[in-house]
């Protein structure tokens, strides 16, 4: 369930270790490029299919937000329909029009709202509530309506609904006192799975009956449950669960004679799975070792069903049409963009929709990510996502980062960033470290760091600049840390608790008071934050200790090295106050600190030119302060 807490902060393959990756032949230069030039790649996402099949809906940043976008089927340009200077989350066209919906904050504060735009490009607010914020959960098998979460009435729990589309009522079906997850309706409108959370990994699955309002446990013994979807006949729920294993496996539970079955068990956790529209197609995902692993499933035949090869680069976010003729999906790689394709499941043609990549930049130039893996300093193995520079060697040693996720509890992937390979092609290696904690190893390494943050964590980044060190292309005495989110708190944890192990610390939006944060979380987290407090430590308790000793900003004088902070300031998981008292702190060391603010950003810079400022001027501080001095050679 830590990965429900990602949330905090967080803000996105190869299979097993790869060699040394000082084997790897250097080149002698490589063509640069600007960071207006890497972000004039396009950011594109979702795959709704129109009632007709003619085209796709998509959000895509190519004006420098998102906004919602058409794209034929058959190929061809992209049609806009919104243009916003906020964020639209295009989420779903009509049944039978091509009207759309989608989801928009203001800035970044999460405070999300479900948008109708119809044909003639009129924009309604379908949940207007002021202060509320609404998530749409799906249709109903009929498609005359569709569910989705509110918390109007009690900002602490989102209750569910139903909207019609002929009149844009809504309607309270499930009223939400308990702090549950929703998990889904079955197809004929009976049950409704509805999860509780315990802790950061473990929780409760329960079948709530919809006519006599009766709830049944599905979860067995303790362990981590989600609902995955139901059967199409409603007569079973899937679900994913790790009782009595290291990794979420699937199985199902028939409703009729309240009995379990073992569906699916992979080597990895199955993140997802779900049905197409008439159950023809069982879709899964698995994250294996840093990467989305996809496969379909003919229910009718049994028979796995072939994905396209795209020469490298990885499927994901598949979508199957309603009338199962159709899959889109996304194909890319680390040192590519995704791009999206559409694939006739009746004879295997498919078809890219769209070239994402900016045609300045040659792939060639980029670089590869490797899977690689080194000892802790207890013995554990902690995977890693490596990047080095093509110029890197023995001859021409280079500076290099030791990159931290967001969390507790998240992951670093191995697709395509863009701020990763800016830095990379200009010259710095990047060592994106998976500290114990971190989701998608089992859950014993999930629970590592639990009551434990910002220090046997903070070790097992401390081994990863070791082990950078001890490659012979990485000059030794020019590795920083950089993180976002609760990565930035490891950032500024590095900086204030062992100061002299990095040469600098670039911290975006990251946790410097931990009392502060715990007891300002935005409403709509009551749901676990119980399990948030289990994990973290309750800041009404004695826990406050151990949090006051964690928290950076109240031994901010122990910084020695310089410091870059980037903020936004209407983000409501870190609040700016965090950055502001921190960068004040530092500056009584007479210590460099840089300070980047963003009035129009929250929680992850979205917007085109803020992401083209922030990391241009990351780039300028490590130039300044790590690189420094030409790198060593020997």
């Amino acid at each position: 369930m830590k990965n429900l807490l990602v949330c905090f902060c967080i803000s996105l393959f190869l299979l097993g270790c790869k060699s040394d990756p000082a084997t790897t032949e250097a080149i002698t230069s490589v063509k640069q490029y600007s960071i207006e030039e890497f972000m004039d790649n396009e950011g594109i996402f979702g795959s709704s299919f129109s009632h007709d099949y003619s085209k796709i809906l998509i959000g895509s940043n190519i004006s420098g937000t998102y906004n919602a976008y058409t794209i034929p089927i058959g190929g061809g340009d992209k049609t806009e329909l919104t243009k916003s200077d906020g964020t639209v989350r295009p989420m779903s066209f009509f049944p039978e029009d091509d009207r759309i919906l989608y989801a928009s904050d203001n800035d970044g504060d999460e405070i999300y709202h479900i948008f109708l735009r119809d044909e003639d490009g009129t924009i309604k607010d379908l949940t207007p509530d002021e202060g509320a914020r609404a998530s749409m959960y799906g249709w109903t098998e009929d498609y005359k309506s569709f569910y989705y979460g509110s918390n109007k009435r009690n900002p602490q729990f989102m209750d569910v609904y139903e909207m019609s589309i002929d009149d844009f009522e809504s309607k309270l079906i499930y009223q939400n006192d308990g702090g549950y997850n929703f998990g889904g309706i079955s197809n004929d409108k009976k049950y409704m799975a509805l999860s509780k959370t315990i802790n950061t990994n473990d929780s409760d699955l329960f079948l709530y009956d919809m006519a006599s309002k009766t709830m049944t446990k599905v979860s067995e013994e303790q362990a981590g449950y989600g609902a995955a979807d139901f059967s199409n006949d409603s007569q079973e729920l899937y679900y994913t669960t790790d009782n009595g294993a290291e990794f979420q496996y699937l199985r199902k539970y028939n409703i009729a004679t309240k009995t379990h079955e073992d569906v699916l068990k992979k080597d990895w956790d199955i993140s997802y799975a779900y049905f197409s529209k008439n159950g023809k197609y069982r879709v899964v995902g698995v994250n294996a070792d840093a990467k989305t692993q996809i496969s379909i499933l003919n229910t009718e035949t049994g028979e796995e069903v072939d994905f396209p090869n795209i020469p490298g680069a990885d499927i994901s976010s598949v979508n199957i049409s309603r009338d199962e003729k159709l899959m889109a999906f996304y194909a890319g790689s680390s040192k590519s963009t995704s791009n999206l394709f559409v694939y006739n499941l009746g004879d295997g043609e498919y078809k890219q929709l769209t070239n994402t990549l900016n045609p300045d930049i040659n792939s060639d130039d980029l670089v590869e990510a490797e899977v690689v893996r080194y000892k802790s300093f207890d013995g554990l193995d902690i995977p890693a996502i490596y990047y080095k520079p093509k110029t890197a060697s023995s001859a021409n040693k280079v500076p290099a980062l030791v990159w931290v996720h967001g969390g507790p509890g998240g992951q670093s992937r191995t697709g395509y960033r863009p701020n990763v390979q800016y830095l990379v092609n200009h010259g710095y290696a990047i060592l994106m470290v998976n500290n114990r904690g971190s989701s998608g190893y089992g859950k014993t390494f999930y629970q590592m760091d639990d009551q434990n943050h910002g220090e046997k964590d903070l070790q097992d980044c401390i081994e990863g600049k070791n082990y950078l060190a001890s490659l012979p292309y990485i000059d030794k005495d020019k590795i920083g840390i950089i993180g976002g989110s609760y990565g930035g708190y490891m950032v500024m944890r590095a900086m204030t608790h062992t100061p002299e192990e990095f040469k600098i610390g670039v911290n975006i939006y990251g946790v410097t008071n931990w009392l502060r944060t715990l007891k300002s979380i935005p409403p709509w987290w009551e749901s676990f934050k119980d399990a948030l407090y289990q994990e973290m430590g309750d800041p009404n308790t004695a826990d406050s200790v151990r949090l006051y000793n964690i928290s950076p900003l109240f031994h901010a004088d122990k910084v020695k090295n310089p410091v870059m902070v980037l903020q936004g300031a209407k983000d409501p998981r870190v609040l700016q106050v965090e950055s502001d008292e921190m960068v004040e702190e530092i500056k009584k060391n007479n210590v460099p600190v840089e300070y980047v603010l963003f009035e129009d950003e929250g929680h992850g810079f979205v917007k085109k030119e803020n992401q083209i400022e922030s990391n241009s001027k990351i780039l300028q501080f490590c130039d300044k302060y790590l690189k420094g001095d030409p790198p060593v050679k020997d």
